[in-house]
């Protein structure tokens, strides 16, 4: 199998150069193969966050290089990186960041028209996606509306509303209760599965980590 992500030597230090420098990823590589659900497993402040962010092209690494999809990212500029995140990635919060002013189906539509897609193609991927997971019947209801787990479910469907081939998630489902937490994965590991997607899933839920195919742990700056 391929490689829909491979970070090859990154390092990402705070401060560089300056007094108090705080060195987070110290030489990491990482291969997520396609069709892969990867799970990263961290104590709170190692990195794992930064880690994603290098992933999903919203920062840049001090020494080393990533690729999406076989295409290396380094030198692009902000438009291209643009151009690639609307395109191959996925991003999934702990906090679902749904607008507060539109609609379930409506905060599924706007990153499809960002990214060029016609609103009619755009409403119809949104319903589709709603139902997958079991929305159907909230396509017109707004954030306020909906429960914690159906607020994270919709923050799923957005993330997958461009068809990426990588999904980026810092615990997805951290703000949940246990219960809902299990429900909510298990909707997100059936579309993953379902769609072929590669993910990568920061957790710190060992439960939830030994249901991906693989679990790396990131300690002292490196991947164990």
């Amino acid at each position: 199998m391929s490689d829909v992500l491979a970070l090859g030597a990154v390092v990402k230090s705070y401060n560089r150069g300056k007094p108090g420098e705080v060195q987070v990823l110290r030489g990491v590589d990482l291969h997520v193969a396609r069709g892969e659900v990867v799970a990263l497993v961290a104590p709170s402040g190692a990195g794992k966050s930064t880690l994603l962010h290098i992933a999903g092209l919203l920062d840049t690494p001090d020494a080393g290089h990533v690729e999406i999809d076989g295409a290396n990212m380094a030198g692009l500029s902000d438009r291209k990186r643009t151009e690639a995140r609307r395109r191959d990635l996925g991003f999934v919060y702990q906090f679902h960041h749904l607008l507060p002013e539109f609609s379930a189906e409506e905060n599924i539509v706007l990153p499809q028209l960002a990214n060029g897609i016609g609103r009619a193609q755009a409403q119809a991927r949104a319903r589709e996606l709603l139902a997958h997971v079991g929305l159907e019947a909230r396509t017109t209801h707004r954030p306020s509306e909906m429960s914690g787990g159906e607020q994270q479910r919709v923050a799923f469907c957005r993330a997958l509303a461009n068809g990426p081939k990588l999904l980026l998630a810092d615990e997805p489902t951290g703000n949940l209760d246990p219960a809902t937490s299990d429900q909510v994965f298990g909707v997100l590991m059936q579309i993953v599965r379902e769609t072929g997607l590669s993910a990568l899933i920061a957790t710190h839920n060992m439960q939830l980590a030994a249901r991906m195919d693989r679990v790396v742990r990131l300690e002292a700056g490196r991947l164990a």
